[in-house]
């Protein structure tokens, strides 16, 4: 019963997360306090080892919380429920390529479905920060997380105003952050 209900739980996910890998976060938050799969510390975590490997960071993400709920059959149903939507709606669109090609009412839903997409990318964006900058303080209250602050600040100092490391690649500074958040403990 649970291989059914990853795959069905990430075909969902899968099916409506329209905007790519990001799109898929508010969904897994939503996955996390209905199913108990993981608690938002470990998507938090989740987040920063698959926006560091290699892939997609839905799929790497439903791999992972396969794995973690069900083995590695878990994983390739989790993924499959992902990625299984976008194949039959690529089939179908490939199938009907010239009369969706000019059709209006088409351009006019993906016009339409831009700024949802937007929005959700945003909202992931925004999760993403505030859980990697704030902690439950002792209080209950939100407190600031001095060291990732701190770290994001050099890192937007280093890829935006310092010259020599402005034109460096990306995962110079995914690795770096790694080794200073495994050094400092955050």
């Amino acid at each position: 019963m649970l291989y059914l209900q990853l795959f069905f739980e990430f075909f969902k996910t899968g099916l409506f997360a329209v905007g790519g890998g990001m799109a898929t976060l508010p969904f897994l938050y939503d996955m996390a306090d209905r199913t108990g799969w993981f608690t938002a510390a470990q998507l938090a975590d989740m987040i920063a080892v698959s926006e560091s490997t290699p892939g997609p960071i839905g799929v790497n993400m439903a791999t992972y919380v396969g794995f973690v709920s069900g083995g590695p059959l878990g994983a390739v149903l989790a993924t499959l429920g992902l990625i299984t939507p976008s194949i039959i709606v690529v089939l179908i669109v490939a199938a009907f390529l010239k009369s969706f090609r000019d059709n209006r009412y088409v351009n006019a839903a993906f016009f339409g479905l831009r700024p949802a997409s937007t929005a959700m990318v945003a909202s992931a964006g925004v999760t993403v920060v505030t859980s990697a900058l704030l902690y439950a303080g002792s209080t209950g209250l939100a407190a600031v997380n001095w060291k990732a602050a701190a770290l994001s600040a050099v890192v937007l100092v280093l890829t935006r105003w310092v010259k020599p490391t402005k034109k460096l690649h990306p995962i110079v500074f995914i690795l770096f952050s790694a080794v200073v958040g495994v050094i400092f403990r955050f």
